[in-house]
Order: C-alpha cells, then sequence, then structure tokens
C-alpha cells in the first residue's frame, strides 16, 4: 500500500459527508417513489418510478457499515461481541419503530389504508413474509426494516459461528454462495408460484408477497456491502485501487444503474425478477465503494443540508407515508389541490419536521440511555454521527 494512501485512510473524519450524500438522495427516492400512491402531479410518474431502488442502497449502506464495523472488531480482538452490539441495535431502531407503530394502532387518522397486518408481525419483525398489499397495505413499507433486523440479528451469529469454527478466509466464499442463490432462489419461486398466477387479476400482489418482501430474495444489496466491507477490510491492495479509479467506479456504477432501468421497466417480468435485484445492487455497490475512498468526487463535497436530512432519514421512513396522508387531508380541508406540486412541496416539508421532532423526542433521549446502559461506550454502530444507519 503506499505511504500516501495510508495516511489518506488513516486521516479519515470519523464521519464520511459522501455517505450522507447517499442516504439523502436515498430517502427522498424512495420517499417521492411512494408519494405516487397518493394524489400527486403526473410528471412525477416518471423520475419516481426506478425510486424502489433507494431501499436497495439502503441495505448496501447497512450491509457495508455494520459488517465494517464488526470486521474492524475481529481483526482488532478475534472476536464479535455481541451484547453491546445489540445494545446499540435496539436504542437506535426501536424507540422511534414503537412511537410510529403506536400511531398506527391508536390513531386511525393516521393510517394511508384501511388494515393493517397485526401486531404481532411488527413486533416479531416478520411482517415482511406473507404480506398482502390489497389487503393489509397500511404501514407495508416496514418490510425493509423487517429485513434489516433480520439481518442484524443473524449476521453477528453467523461470523461467531465462523469465528468459532475458524473458517478464516474460506468464509469470503459464502458471501457469492449466498449471492447466487438469490438468483436461483427468486427464479424458482417465480417459475413454479408466480408465473402460474399470470391470468390472475391480482398478480401484483402474489409477486411482491411472494418476491419483493421476503428476506431470502433480498439480500443483494446486504451482500455487495458486506462484500465491499471484507474486501477494504482484509484486501487494503483492493481499497488502495478503487481509491485509485473511484471517480471511474462511480460512473461505471450509474451507468449499470442507468441500463437496470431499462431492464425492470417491467417490474413483473422473469427478467426483472431474477436479475434486477443484483444488478440495482451491482450498481449501488459500485458507487458505496467509490463513495468512501478519498479521490472520489463525492467524498470531498460538504453539505449541512444533507448532513441534516441524513440524521432524519429514518424517522422520515418510519412516518412519510403516515404525515403524507394527513397533510393532504388537512390543505386538501382549506382547497389545496392534492394532486398539485404545492401540497407535494408541503408535504415534503411537513415530513421532515415530524422527522425532526421524532429525533428530538425520540431518538436523541433513546441514545443517551444507551450511552448510560453501556456505561459511556461512545457511538453507537449505524447512529448518524459515525456511521448511517440504512432504514
Amino acid at each position: 500500500m503506499s505511504t500516501q494512501f495510508r495516511n489518506a485512510v488513516h486521516a479519515l473524519p470519523q464521519k464520511i459527508a459522501s455517505l450522507d450524500h447517499l442516504r439523502a438522495f436515498a430517502i427522498f427516492f424512495v420517499f417521492y417513489y411512494h408519494y405516487r400512491i397518493f394524489p400527486h402531479p403526473e410528471w412525477l410518474d416518471t423520475p419516481a418510478r426506478f425510486g424502489w431502488t433507494g431501499v436497495d442502497l439502503f441495505f448496501v449502506l447497512s450491509g457495508y457499515l455494520i459488517a465494517g464495523q464488526l470486521f474492524r472488531e475481529v481483526a482488532d480482538t478475534g472476536t464479535v461481541k455481541l451484547k453491546p452490539f445489540y445494545i446499540k441495535r435496539f436504542f437506535r431502531i426501536i424507540p422511534p419503530y414503537l412511537l410510529v407503530l403506536t400511531l398506527y394502532f391508536f390513531l386511525p387518522v393516521f393510517r394511508e389504508k384501511e388494515m393493517l397486518p397485526p401486531l404481532w408481525k411488527f413486533l416479531t419483525f416478520t411482517q415482511n413474509f406473507g404480506l398482502n398489499l390489497k389487503t393489509h397495505g397500511t404501514f407495508s413499507h416496514a418490510w425493509s426494516l423487517c429485513v434489516e433486523e433480520q439481518f442484524y440479528i443473524l449476521f453477528p451469529c453467523l461470523l461467531s459461528l465462523l469465528l468459532y469454527v475458524k473458517a478464516g478466509r474460506k468464509a469470503f466464499w459464502l458471501i457469492p454462495v449466498l449471492f447466487a442463490g438469490g438468483f436461483l432462489c427468486r427464479w424458482s419461486i417465480y417459475t413454479w408460484q408466480v408465473a402460474p398466477a399470470g391470468d390472475d387479476p391480482n398478480f401484483w400482489v402474489i409477486w411482491y408477497r411472494a418476491i419483493y418482501y421476503p428476506v431470502y430474495n433480498r439480500l443483494d444489496g446486504l451482500l455487495a456491502g458486506v462484500a465491499i466491507a471484507a474486501l477494504f477490510q482484509f484486501r487494503p491492495l483492493a481499497k488502495e485501487w478503487v481509491n485509485r479509479y473511484a471517480n471511474g467506479l462511480f460512473i461505471a456504477g450509474v451507468v449499470l444503474l442507468t441500463a437496470t432501468w431499462f431492464v425492470t421497466e417491467n417490474s413483473f417480468s422473469p427478467v426483472s425478477t431474477v436479475y434486477g435485484f443484483p444488478l440495482v445492487s451491482a450498481g449501488y455497490g459500485a458507487i458505496v465503494a467509490a463513495a468512501v475512498c478519498p479521490r472520489c468526487w463525492l467524498y470531498r463535497i460538504q453539505s449541512r443540508v444533507t448532513t441534516l436530512i441524513a440524521a432524519l432519514s429514518y424517522a422520515i421512513y418510519l412516518s412519510h407515508k403516515g404525515v403524507i396522508h394527513v397533510t393532504q387531508d388537512l390543505l386538501g380541508g382549506l382547497g389545496m389541490a392534492k394532486n398539485s406540486g404545492w401540497m407535494m412541496f408541503c408535504c415534503t416539508i411537513t415530513c421532515i419536521l415530524a422527522a425532526w421532532l421524532v429525533r428530538l423526542l425520540i431518538e436523541k433521549p433513546a441514545l443517551k440511555i444507551r450511552d448510560r446502559v453501556l456505561g459511556g461506550g461512545g457511538v453507537a454502530l449505524g447512529t448518524p454521527s459515525s456511521q448511517q444507519k440504512a432504514a
């Protein structure tokens, strides 16, 4: 490794601004994708159509950040401390989640649709299994939080097991094996369960339930993030190479995502189903890998706006559908057209303000309690001050 690059790595700030930019982009991409289920300006449909991929960017970020922390711990101590990890995850994720869940179950006016899945599915983070959008579409976006929680629970345990059996470098092969398994899993489910329902008017409901939501079909982004973290931690020359060509790799990621836009134009097609998710994850993976390197153009940009949005993004993600619904009802009652650009602007502002209140009243006090529980043990995994937690 060159002395210049080694010094740059050691000089990296604890907080990487480029990840704030990506996180802010991801939350707004998802936000406006979901905004289309409400009355909205017609022009929004085309640019926001690809917004579902914002969740995959969150997955890549989450896989990279969480795995990176755990891999550094392994490199320094040879072990994974599970108790502090789960305590940090609990106080970062659960308090705001329970607040929004309480609003949905005890304040019906907050619901963007009619029916909620059973409460136990939300409390056990299993809502993403068997979710029927047509009958239980309220707070449906919590499915991605379920995927991440399942990852947070299983990945550290798997890493500990691999350390216990001394799998060493051989464990890296689990990543391409699991990645290939995703192809096989989606192809099998589509062939035997989804395709036979092609004439069913509820085909889209079946596709979402069988393909889009289950964790075993959506590991691509998380695995991409884990792979980047593994390469950068255990193969320093790989990170030096990425740093050297960071801008080219960033452009390659954008080109790949552009191509994927056309591949996934019909989301329910077999090609999109089998290949769309890994292509999206590979594109965002290239962008994330480039963005954390000092030579990347995005790395050098500082922005208080994206820092703020990154800090609020988890609360925005949790609450935005309910807040949009309430805002449109209130302002619509005052005569503002629900499908107007002004309404969309107002909904954006109210969602940011609501998230700011959640952060001020719930997230920050919870993080202070976390620090007391851990004995002042520093910054939690995934908090915006050190990393950007993927929602």
